[in-house]
């Protein structure tokens, strides 16, 4: 069997697992995003994963976990804040091409990376961004703008939250997607989420479909309006937690 017939099965499988089925076409947009990825990533740090099988696990599957806790079909606008190589927010788009998305990432070589990506892949109504989270979040053409943020971050859910609840709606949601061991996290983001209008729906803890990777999604609805002093001067927010 070709190595083509090999990737396509273990793609198809690990997204049944979630309940996705794959077109041809988006089968096709997976394998090319993969064989860029890892490209680019030999003069450009974008991953430390970089076997087949683990990239479709840890970043393609792991992107659309959202799954579990969200409707995509009911959602019209998304950021991904700190998307770094595209993930999640490339992999929901290719699922769910009605979505509006911005990417944001304070890198600006991942910017281009993402632009030559979203490119090749003939990806429409998808935009990468070149700032930080705290700068553009003021911004009126971003602020409060999102049904949905998404972001797999490396940050305090106090942090994080002060980075991505300014960006969605009343009514919307933000998505952190953790490790399994966030309880303490969880614990320490009370005075954050009230004083940023956030408050968690769900956190839902599961396995990656290998069925041994443990992974967490907080679901946060934006119940009231940010106030404008939110978020704070770049740095702070991850200095000094709400």
């Amino acid at each position: 069997m070709s190595d083509d017939l090999v990737n396509t099965s273990i793609l198809v499988d690990m997204f049944s697992k979630l309940d996705i089925s794959l077109s041809e076409m988006q089968i096709e947009q997976f394998l090319a995003y993969y064989h860029f990825l890892v490209k680019k990533n030999e003069v450009m740090n974008l991953t430390a994963i970089t076997e087949y099988r683990d990239v479709v696990l840890k970043h393609f599957a792991d992107s659309l976990s959202i799954v579990k806790v969200y409707d995509m079909n009911a959602c019209n606008s998304m950021i991904d804040v700190g998307t770094g190589a595209g993930f999640p927010g490339i992999p929901l788009k290719i699922i769910y091409p009605h979505l509006r998305v911005v990417l944001l990432d304070s890198l600006n070589k991942r910017i281009i990376f993402l632009n030559e990506l979203t490119g090749m892949l003939k990806l429409e109504n998808i935009t990468a961004i070149h700032a930080r989270a705290e700068d553009a979040a003021k911004k009126d053409t971003y602020r409060e703008r999102f049904d949905l943020c998404v972001s797999r971050a490396v940050a305090n859910l106090s942090s994080l939250s002060e980075y991505c609840l300014p960006f969605v709606k009343k009514g919307g949601m933000f998505v952190a997607y953790k490790s399994i061991n966030i309880d303490t996290e969880i614990d320490n983001s009370g005075n954050a989420l009230s004083v940023l209008g956030g408050k968690i729906r769900e956190v839902k803890k599961f396995c990656l479909p290998d069925g041994e990777t443990e992974r967490s999604l907080i679901l946060i609805e934006k119940k009231k309006m940010t106030p404008s002093v939110y978020p704070r001067k770049a740095g702070i927010p991850l200095k000094e937690p709400l």
